[in-house]
């Protein structure tokens, strides 16, 4: 029983320095989002629990939808949708509306993402693509291509497979972005070697792991070799390759 109680309370003296650190962190840095309890803010850098805060959206989509409201990103809610005797479809999947905050478009256009995916592509686009953008090529990214979102099928489309997160609109797979003079950056082609390209696509890259549950790139696997799939599932791990 001592022996219990002496690791009972070095567990409690450890969760309370750990909460002192936290605090002090972000009272010194300013920065209510490195804070776990804090609200989610899209407006406010990244932070160390933004990407568990955008992933909690999955459970609570008004939550979802005043976030994205709060951040200014205007944006139309879809219609539920169920299939595959519930195994897919959505009840939390919205569009994005021209104007807001946003500024870069998808092509094709009619892109429709669960609002967790939608929260995070807006704080991709502030704190990730466009930042990235400025430094290797001094210019923004006006368009993202990308390959769709919902697709009721299970994980590489092989039978008895867990469901894809394209199952319940909650991923998106990008393909190419295009800048303000024109210029189209692909995965295919593009990926490879040490230009201002590849090393761009890398940035990106590196930057939606904090933001998305799931990040593969041309680097995990041949079936990714020209798309990023960028998911928000609803799990306590997170996976970056």
């Amino acid at each position: 029983m001592k022996l219990l109680r002496n690791s009972l309370a070095a567990i409690v003296v450890a969760a309370l320095l750990l909460t002192l650190v936290l605090l002090l962190y972000a009272m010194v840095r300013d920065r209510p989002q490195d804070l776990p309890w804090t609200e989610l803010d899209l407006g406010q850098p990244v932070g160390l629990f933004t990407g568990r805060k955008l992933a909690a959206l999955t459970e609570d989509f008004p939550a979802c939808r005043k976030a994205l409201d709060r951040a200014g990103v205007r944006y139309t809610a879809l219609a539920p949708l169920s299939e595959q005797e519930g195994e897919c479809g959505y009840a939390d999947a919205v569009r994005f509306a021209p104007g807001g905050a946003r500024r870069i478009r998808f092509a094709p256009g009619d892109l429709g993402v669960s609002c967790p995916v939608a929260a995070a592509l807006a704080m991709w686009e502030w704190d990730v693509v466009q930042p990235a953008a400025q430094r290797h090529f001094g210019q923004k990214v006006t368009e993202i291509e990308h390959f769709g979102s919902y697709n009721c099928r299970r994980m590489y489309n092989r039978e008895g497979a867990s469901w894809s997160e394209h199952a319940t609109a909650d991923a998106v797979d990008i393909a190419a972005f295009r800048l303000a003079d024109g210029t189209r950056i692909r995965l295919v082609g593009d990926w490879q070697g040490r230009g201002s390209k590849a090393r761009f696509l890398r940035d990106v890259r590196d930057g939606a792991c904090g933001l998305f549950g799931t990040v593969l790139s041309p680097d995990y696997n041949a079936a990714h070799r020209d798309h990023f799939h960028l998911d928000q599932a609803a799990r306590t791990w997170r996976a970056c390759r």
